[in-house]
């Protein structure tokens, strides 16, 4: 039988590094992303006790009367600052194998790490949207989906080994590596985290293998809590374990109805034209777009809703559920959002998952 998940549970934050956050609406607060507003969410994670921070890579947006994420932060530089900024809280960014040279890659890593004095982790982001990449000549028609996770699992070999050895021969298909040698080597034992979220077979089985965590999706709790599962099977197939976690928007109030009527608010300003160019960027059918668009709405994530004490039950049970060992979270407004979660939130959730 394989494991199921430990009582210990993680909590981290998704920041809002692209203008917009995870909430695509002309009614939701301003999220401009800009350093300082990711510093601010940082610093309040950091204070409240938070495990981890993490930063998406992002360089094209979707438009719409919001260019929702139009404007958006380079992932790994940012969170340099981050680190600087903070003292405790893990600090993960995110790096994309089709644009980075692994020797590159593991040396920025390094690099984060010994800024943050260990605390540093990596994101890897295997597949790519085409507009996103074909406006900067990076895409390459010729590299199928499976090809391109082909191409990051020698790239990832390498990065491990070159936090790891003094010297790196690799031969592959894609990369090509001659005594290359990266030092120093970073201050996390054995390394930093790596963290990566594909949910294609492909993407799932790389992910398992390669990662230490593992981001899971799905539509339904029920696809949610399988993919969980799923993941924690075949990692006990390789002899291994992994954790696995999801994304979790809050969204709360005085009382339950002042947070729905917040919800409302929110959906009520949704950015159908961002939406819809987000959707087809994901490889949605042309004629299906509207459809999944009005299904989709305004939140991009699984969302809990209510005063503290009801958003604090809608959490565990997600976890318990789920069989998921952290939640990324997400806020309307972060600072406030964080200043509650670790006021009247966490500390229960400690408790119950110690």
């Amino acid at each position: 039988m394989f494991h199921r998940p430990s009582q210990h549970k993680d909590f981290g934050v998704f920041l809002p590094v692209a203008n917009g956050g995870w909430i695509i609406s002309k009614t939701a607060p301003v999220l401009d992303g800009l350093y300082e507003q990711n510093k601010a969410a940082a610093v309040k994670a950091d204070e409240v006790g938070m495990d981890f921070v993490m930063s998406m890579g992002k360089f094209r947006g979707f438009g719409g009367e919001t260019d929702h994420w139009g404007t958006a932060l380079e992932s790994v530089t940012m969170m340099a600052g981050i680190a600087e900024a903070t003292k405790n809280v893990k600090i993960w960014a995110t790096i994309h194998p089709l644009l980075q040279n692994p020797a590159v890659a593991a040396k920025m890593i390094a690099t984060l790490d010994h800024i943050s004095g260990g605390r540093a982790g990596l994101n890897i982001v295997a597949g790519a949207y085409r507009g996103e990449f074909d406006q900067m000549g990076a895409w390459d028609d010729s590299l199928s989906h499976d090809d391109r996770y082909a191409l990051t699992e020698e790239w990832t070999t390498i990065v491990k080994r070159l936090w790891s050895e003094d010297s790196v021969d690799f031969d592959g298909k894609y990369f090509q590596m001659k005594d290359c040698q990266s030092k120093p080597k970073p201050l996390s034992k054995p390394r930093p985290d790596l963290v990566c979220a594909g949910m294609s077979d492909r993407g799932f089985q790389f992910s398992v293998r390669e990662a230490d965590i593992c981001f899971i999706g799905g539509r339904t709790p029920d696809e949610r809590r399988d993919a969980s599962l799923r993941a924690k099977q075949a990692a006990e197939g390789m002899g291994k374990s992994i954790k696995t976690f999801a994304m979790c928007t809050v969204v709360h109030g005085d009382t339950d109805a002042d947070a729905e009527a917040k919800v409302e608010h929110y959906k009520d300003g949704a950015d159908m034209g961002a939406i819809l160019a987000m959707l087809e960027s994901w490889g949605v059918p042309a004629e299906k777009l509207s459809t999944v668009a009005k299904a989709q709405g305004a939140f991009m994530t699984h969302t809990v809703v209510g005063s503290p004490q009801t958003c604090s039950a809608q959490i565990e049970e997600y976890l318990r559920y789920c069989e998921l060992d952290g939640l990324m979270m997400i806020f309307p407004d972060y600072v406030e959002g964080l200043t509650m979660f670790g006021s009247e939130i966490l500390p229960g959730l400690r408790a119950v998952f110690s």
